[in-house]
């Protein structure tokens, strides 16, 4: 199984009936690259966790939007639903927020990045640890994420004028992923690059800003989301059971007849 845009291919596996990337590290640079330096179209890559993989099930819209992006493994579910339907692990574990700043530190072209998402402060202070991080790079902030969604046009016009290779978009997950797919196009950036939760990171706070401190909804937030992996284990159990038995030929048959 593999995605295929243009000249892209990359080899995937499986998952709930959605092709994931079975790529290593060195692998998903390389792929990442290849798709910022492309002279025309547009890439997505996108990070699925087990929360979101457990969506799949019932989000046909976010479904729909990630089989037309290029979908990375995120944390230890998608692991643990890769062994039981094909039998092994991804060969990397990534993390959206360790990628983003591996991938910029491993293009040695420069490279025009814009960045949509976070609060007015944190991406600030994520546009200002990226440039320090990776200095050969142009970090271009566009606009927070608190932005009016029907001035969406408005704000990709903001990318296009700032000619940007790579655009980076970190708001809410699947609301990230549908708004890219709606709004972005080839004009854009030949790669985006989707990532809850990055610039909160960068700015030195947490993935899950709205929790901090509220000790009590956080620990209950925490208690349900440990429960999505176990979750997605079920599903991935159901949809292997329901996969069609192979049909054996008549050689096996008349073999199996003959014990």
């Amino acid at each position: 199984m593999a995605f295929a845009s243009g000249n892209i291919v990359a080899s995937q596996r499986e998952i709930l009936g959605l092709g994931v990337c079975d790529l290593g590290w060195a692998e998903s640079f390389s792929l990442a690259e290849e798709v910022a330096t492309m002279p025309f179209g547009q890439n997505v890559i996108a990070f699925l966790d087990a929360r979101n993989a457990n969506r799949l099930t019932w989000d046909a819209e976010y479904r729909a939007v990630l089989e037309r992006q290029i979908v990375m493994p995120e944390g230890s579910g998608l692991d643990m639903a890769s062994r039981m339907l094909h039998g092994k692990r991804f060969p990397a574990r990534f993390t959206g927020t360790a990628f983003v700043p591996a991938l910029l530190t491993y293009l040695a072209r420069p490279m025009r990045v814009a960045l949509i998402g976070g609060t007015s402060q944190t991406l600030k202070q994520a546009a200002a640890e990226l440039q320090r991080h990776t200095p050969w790079h142009d970090i271009l902030p566009i606009a927070d994420g608190a932005f009016d969604r029907g001035e969406s046009a408005a704000v990709m016009d903001r990318v296009r004028a700032a000619r940007a290779d790579i655009l980076v978009v970190s708001m809410a997950s699947p609301a990230q992923e549908k708004w890219i797919d709606r709004h972005a196009g080839a004009g854009d950036a030949r790669l985006v690059l989707s990532v809850r939760g990055l610039f909160d990171v960068l700015a030195g706070g947490s993935r899950h800003p709205e929790a901090a401190g509220r000790k009590g909804i956080a620990a209950r937030l925490a208690r349900k989301a440990d429960l999505a992996a176990p979750l997605l284990l079920c599903h991935a159990l159901r949809h292997k059971l329901a996969r069609p038995k192979p049909v054996r030929g008549p050689a096996a048959t008349a073999k199996a007849g003959s014990i």
